[in-house]
């Protein structure tokens, strides 16, 4: 074949083959109005994810907006801002909030010790997310957070702080409805995370306070990563055991 008729082909082919768009045409993307969002009050009383995230001296503003927002999507209990960690309302947290944090409940405490403290006291498991000697890596965390019904292999986390269990109550919002339908029943299902300055990271003094300890697995040059890049990964590593 020359090359004229290697040029003809190729332009026939191009006129019979469709579109590339319209081979993806199906993936329309969503405008606001389907995305089925709650409002403030709505999402105030709807079914949480049993997770609180308690923030030790986060510096960055930016990064607690951010943490609010992927708190926001998905449906975090309450959000714990410690020593240095800024509160709303603030423009700088607005910024990456985008009104999430008039959405998401939130508390003030002094210290990261005080936050872990009243945690304890209302029986929750404390991890703090940092790298230290005898942590559990994310993507090795037990699917003990959920325990299928009439299996006996499950196992669950228990705290040492409370060896009791509590199922999540399932109501007629979208997670509950979720957790309805699923074969899975929740047990102790009262979880923290503690993340850290983006300097020093979690106090030691907390640390040693934590139930446990989770690190998220790295390979490159740095072993570090954003706190609220650190925030979103934890939290999704959570919510999709519920779900």
């Amino acid at each position: 074949m020359n090359e004229k008729e290697t040029q003809c082909d190729k332009s026939l082919q191009e006129k019979n083959d469709p579109p590339f768009f319209t081979l993806h045409s199906s993936f329309r993307k969503l405008r606001t109005i389907e995305m089925n969002r709650l409002s403030v009050e709505e999402f105030k009383h709807a079914e949480k994810l049993p997770l609180i995230v308690v923030l030790d001296d986060v510096r960055s503003l930016y990064n607690v907006g951010s943490v609010f927002r992927t708190s926001d999507a998905f449906r975090v209990e309450a959000i714990y801002l410690c020593g240095i960690t800024a509160t709303p309302p603030s423009t700088e947290i607005h910024k990456t909030a985008l009104g999430a944090e008039d959405s998401v409940e939130w508390k003030y405490f002094k210290t990261a010790n005080d936050a872990v403290e009243e945690l304890h006291r209302n029986h929750y498991f404390v991890y703090s997310i940092e790298q230290v000697e005898g942590s559990t890596k994310l993507n090795e965390l037990e699917g003990g957070i959920m325990k299928e019904e009439g299996g006996s292999d499950a196992s669950q986390y228990t705290s040492k702080k409370d060896e009791s269990t509590s199922s999540l109550n399932t109501s007629s919002s979208p997670i509950g409805e979720i957790l309805h339908n699923s074969k899975f029943t929740i047990h102790n299902s009262k979880f923290a995370v503690v993340f850290g300055n983006e300097v020093k990271g979690v106090h030691q003094s907390v640390i040693d306070m934590s139930d446990a300890c989770l690190e998220i697995p790295q390979f490159g040059t740095k072993h570090s990563m954003n706190v609220s890049v650190t925030a979103g990964i934890v939290i999704w590593e959570f919510a999709k055991r519920f779900i």
